[in-house]
């Protein structure tokens, strides 16, 4: 049922010094228990992802280094308490269990590798940009492919696991139960970015199981890690990504892919060898809001894994990393194809954003068909905009200063020509 109105912007006000209720506190109490005996180490977590599949072969091994790295960088740098210990061994030991799964499954079937993954449609922006509204308008569309919140953290189910004809997969149900937990402990996250079961999700979870990827950044400020991903030559973990969805296309179906993803801003030359045929949608806002947007949200969410929020720390490495981010963006544009590339500016979108999405079909040879239109009218019914109420914005609590970051901004700004937001 539609909302007939929108709730009030609120100010999230212990940021810092997060509040929960007595039951998520004693839920965080269970998991630091369990994380002073979970070791950041990656021998300990592949041990754990054998013992759970029964599988060992993870396929090329390149990823042990990346993995050591990164586990260094979690215990020396990002300062998670117990449970954000616990939470990161659970979601390590995950990725490398998909892993395992996935190259048991392609040694079993190699034919995966002969699907082919055509002309994908992939956003290209900065959360907040609009590339969430973007993709879920689309992915309403029956004739695209979009990777489900569910399936983008267990992309392959183990054959123990599948369910019996007419069964409910376990997957959806191990999703439900976590999301739960994260709507219990953070009830305002909904406002800033709504997560279901259903939800259409980013592949950037799946660029994780190469243990390759800026996802991890957003746990906590992690610069060593930062440091050695952004020197590395990322198109190996591309060509990962796409080995995933060539697995996932030979077990649910679908052809042609809706994908999204940040991390692509600063990815043009490896999106572009890796999809030579896709087409290039970038979403582009006033990067000043946006930073206050994602700086907010990461600050939220960092009360999972901090008792409390160090909101400076989290303000100086974001404001610099989007900084670098728009500038990749900035510097490979001319990556893209032309006649394959859209830039989105957000305004145009929010004004009429059937329209964007024609113009996009159209650019893309993807037919807007009656039954695309109806999809995506019905999806605009049921989830309208700020359905959930915003948040106000300070850049200030974060310690940055906003004609400072507007100024170093500024090139970005002015090669996109982009209204500024006041």
């Amino acid at each position: 049922m539609t909302p007939t109105h929108r709730p009030p912007a609120i100010a999230l006000d212990d940021l810092a010094v997060p509040r929960f209720t007595d039951e998520v506190r004693a839920v965080l109490a269970m998991m630091a228990e369990a994380g002073a005996t979970m070791p950041l180490e990656p021998e300990a977590l592949m041990a754990d992802a054998v013992a759970q599949t029964g599988l060992v072969d993870f396929g090329a091994d390149d990823f042990v280094d990346r993995l050591d790295l990164l586990c260094t960088s979690l215990r020396t740098e990002a300062r998670l308490n117990g449970a954000g210990t616990m939470a990161q061994a659970v979601f390590l030991t995950g990725l490398l269990r998909n892993r395992l799964l996935l190259e048991n499954l392609i040694a079993r079937h190699p034919e995966i590798l002969e699907v082919e993954v055509e002309a994908p449609i992939v956003i290209c922006g900065l959360p907040r940009t609009g590339t969430t509204h973007l993709h879920n308008l689309m992915s309403a569309d029956p004739a695209l492919r979009s990777l489900p919140y569910w399936e983008s953290l267990e992309p392959v189910l183990a054959d123990c696991d599948r369910p019996e004809p007419g069964g409910v997969d376990p997957r959806y149900e191990r999703t439900d139960l976590a999301l739960s937990f994260v709507n219990d402990a953070m009830p305002e996250f909904k406002r800033m970015h709504e997560m279901t079961v259903d939800h259409v999700h980013e592949e950037i979870q799946l660029l994780a199981v190469d243990v390759s990827t800026m996802l991890f950044e957003t746990i906590a400020p992690i610069p060593t890690w930062r440091d050695h991903y952004l020197a590395r030559d990322q198109r190996p973990s591309y060509r990962y990504l796409k080995r995933i969805l060539q697995a996932l296309q030979w077990l649910r179906g679908g052809s042609r892919w809706v994908l999204k993803s940040p991390q692509h801003l600063e990815q043009f030359p490896a999106l572009v060898e890796t999809f030579p045929d896709a087409t290039f949608v970038v979403t582009h806002r006033d990067p000043v809001s946006v930073t206050a947007s994602m700086v907010t949200m990461l600050g939220y969410s960092a009360r999972l894994s901090h008792d409390r929020v160090d909101l400076g720390w989290i303000g100086g490495y974001w404001a610099d990393r989007l900084e670098r981010m728009l500038a990749s963006c900035v510097r490979d544009r001319d990556v893209l194809p032309a006649s394959q590339a859209i830039d989105v500016h957000f305004d145009e979108f929010m004004a009429d954003d059937l329209a964007m999405v024609e113009r996009i079909y159209h650019l893309a040879g993807q037919p807007m068909t009656g039954e695309a239109r109806h999809a995506m009218d019905a999806f605009l019914a049921d989830h309208p905009r700020g359905r959930h109420g915003g948040i106000l914005y300070d850049l200030g609590q974060f310690g940055i200063d906003e004609d400072q970051l507007r100024s170093a901004l500024h090139p970005y700004v002015e090669s996109f020509g982009i209204t500024e937001e006041r």
